[in-house]
C-alpha cells in the first residue's frame, strides 16, 4: 500500500511540475543571439545592453513590466514604403476597381490620374487630391466590409519593382527585434500614420501585435442600427491625422503612457521619439536610416516620402541609436532568409 501510495503522490508531483514548469529564462540571459539577422554592430550591441540593463532589478535603471512600453512606426520602420505608401497602392487598386461605377471619374482629377496611370499628373494633385482618393475608396462601406477589402487584396496585390506580395516585404531583422522586447516583456504597440483599420485587416499576425495595440489615422464612423443591425459605417471626412505631433497625443490619449522604447524612420517620428525621451526612466530612441540602394532603397533629407531631416541631426545630436541598414542588417527581408536556406 505504501508503495502504492507514494508511487501516486510522485505521478502527482512530476505532474505538478509539467503543468507548472519554471519560468523561461529571457532571451537576453541565454546563450543564444536573440537577433540573428543583424551583425556585430553598434545598433545591435546598443539594443542588447539596454535590454539587459533595464531588465534587471538590481540596477537603478530597472524598469518595471508595467512600463516597459514600446512603439514603433510601421511605414518604413517595420516594412518598405517605397515608391510610394502601400497603402496608397491599395487606393489606387480601389479606385480602378471602382471605375465602372463612377464614368465621371474619366475627366476628374485625381481620378483620372490613376485610371490614366500617371503619376507625375497625380503628384501635382498633391494632399488634397489623395485625400480625395482615400475618401472615395475608403468609406460608405461597414468596417467589416472595409476588412475584407483589405484583406482580398493583400493576398494578392504585388509590389511594383520587387514582385511579391506587399505583407512580405516586412523587415527581418525588425521582426527579430519586435520578438526579442516581447521575450523581455515589453509591451509592444505600432504607431503609424496609415490608417488604423488598413493595418488592423492584416498585420496582427504578421508582428505579433494584437490589434487594440494598433494605432493609427482613422477616418469618421457612425453608427447604425437602423435595420435591427449593429453597424459601424466609414465616412468621407479625416477624423485623426496620426502623424508627427499626433503620435505623442495618441500614445497619451490611448495608452496613457510614455513609451521607453520607440522607433521610427522619418521626421513624421520625430515627435514619438522625443516624448520617449522624456520618460522618468531610461529611453531608447532607434531610427532606421535607409542606405541600401542595392537591397531595398537609399534615401534621407531630400526624399518625396519618409523623409528624414530633423529627426537624423537631433538622433546625432542626442545619441540615440541609428541602423545603418546596408551595414547592419544580414538580411532586409524574410524571404531572403529562405532563399539562403535553399
Amino acid at each position: 500500500m505504501k508503495t502504492i501510495v507514494k508511487s501516486i503522490i510522485g505521478f502527482l508531483f512530476i505532474t505538478l511540475i509539467a503543468c507548472n514548469p519554471k519560468p523561461e529564462i529571457n532571451d537576453a540571459t541565454k546563450n543564444v543571439d536573440p537577433l540573428p539577422s543583424w551583425n556585430d554592430v553598434t545598433s545591435k550591441n546598443n539594443i542588447i545592453a539596454y535590454v539587459n540593463e533595464v531588465t534587471n532589478p538590481e540596477n537603478n535603471t530597472f524598469i518595471p513590466i508595467k512600463d516597459r512600453i514600446a512603439t514603433f512606426d510601421n511605414d518604413g520602420n517595420l516594412w518598405a514604403e517605397q515608391p510610394a505608401y502601400f497603402q496608397l497602392f491599395f487606393t489606387i487598386d480601389k479606385v480602378k476597381a471602382m471605375a465602372s461605377e463612377h464614368p465621371e471619374w474619366k475627366n476628374e482629377q485625381p481620378f483620372k490620374a490613376v485610371l490614366e496611370n500617371d503619376m507625375e499628373a497625380l503628384k501635382e494633385q498633391g494632399e488634397h487630391g489623395l485625400v480625395q482618393l482615400v475618401m472615395a475608396t475608403h468609406s460608405g462601406n461597414t468596417t467589416e466590409e472595409f476588412e475584407a477589402d483589405v484583406k482580398g487584396w493583400i493576398a494578392t496585390a504585388k509590389h511594383p519593382t520587387k514582385n511579391v506580395g506587399y505583407d512580405k516585404l516586412i523587415y527581418q531583422p525588425m521582426l527579430e527585434l519586435l520578438q526579442y522586447l516581447r521575450a523581455n516583456n515589453f509591451k509592444t504597440y505600432i504607431v503609424s500614420g496609415g490608417g488604423v483599420d488598413f493595418m488592423r485587416a492584416f498585420v496582427s499576425p504578421i508582428y505579433g501585435i494584437p490589434s487594440e495595440q494598433i494605432i493609427g489615422s482613422r477616418i469618421k464612423t457612425e453608427f447604425d442600427y437602423s435595420e435591427g443591425n449593429p453597424k459601424i459605417v466609414r465616412l468621407p471626412a479625416l477624423d485623426f491625422n496620426n502623424d508627427k505631433e499626433g503620435k505623442a497625443l495618441n500614445i497619451q490619449k490611448i495608452i496613457g503612457k510614455k513609451p521607453v522604447f520607440s522607433s521610427g524612420n522619418s521626421d513624421g517620428d520625430l515627435q514619438m521619439m522625443q516624448w520617449a525621451a522624456s520618460n522618468k526612466y531610461k529611453s531608447f530612441m532607434l531610427y532606421v536610416h535607409h542606405t541600401d540602394s542595392i537591397r531595398e532603397w537609399a534615401y534621407d533629407r531630400n526624399s518625396h516620402i519618409g523623409r528624414l531631416d530633423k529627426g537624423l541631426d537631433q538622433a546625432i545630436n542626442d545619441g540615440w541609436t541609428v541602423i545603418d541598414m546596408e551595414k547592419d542588417w544580414k538580411v532586409i527581408y524574410p524571404f531572403e532568409l529562405e532563399k539562403a536556406v535553399d
